[in-house]
């Protein structure tokens, strides 16, 4: 699979901005990728070398919206807990000026 196709965007959440720091970084990816497709995409887009991945299927949430409660459900979506080697980092998870 393509680069582009396999890794659909960063997590950003507390817990994924934690782990980032201890280079642990969260995409959403494909649902269609397996773990060499991600490990292969990840290594050619951000330059690192990756040592593990863990992958889950996220379930769709079910909700109620608006004034008439509309009941509304997310899409389920697979993401991707990736380890790169110590010392790497992937910009795209910078905290900026943060401490």
């Amino acid at each position: 699979m393509d680069a582009i196709k396999v890794i659909l965007g960063p997590v950003i959440s507390e817990k994924s901005m934690t782990e980032a720091s201890n280079g642990k970084y969260t995409f959403k990816i494909s649902k269609e990728a397996g773990k060499y497709d991600i490990k292969k995409a990840v290594e050619e887009k951000f330059k690192v070398n990756v040592l593990k991945i863990t992958t889950t299927v996220v379930k769709g949430r079910r909700g109620r919206t608006g004034t008439r409660r509309i009941e509304v459900s997310q899409t389920p979506f697979k993401k991707a807990l990736v380890t790169v080697k110590t010392g790497q980092k992937i910009t795209l998870f910078d905290q900026g000026a943060q401490k």
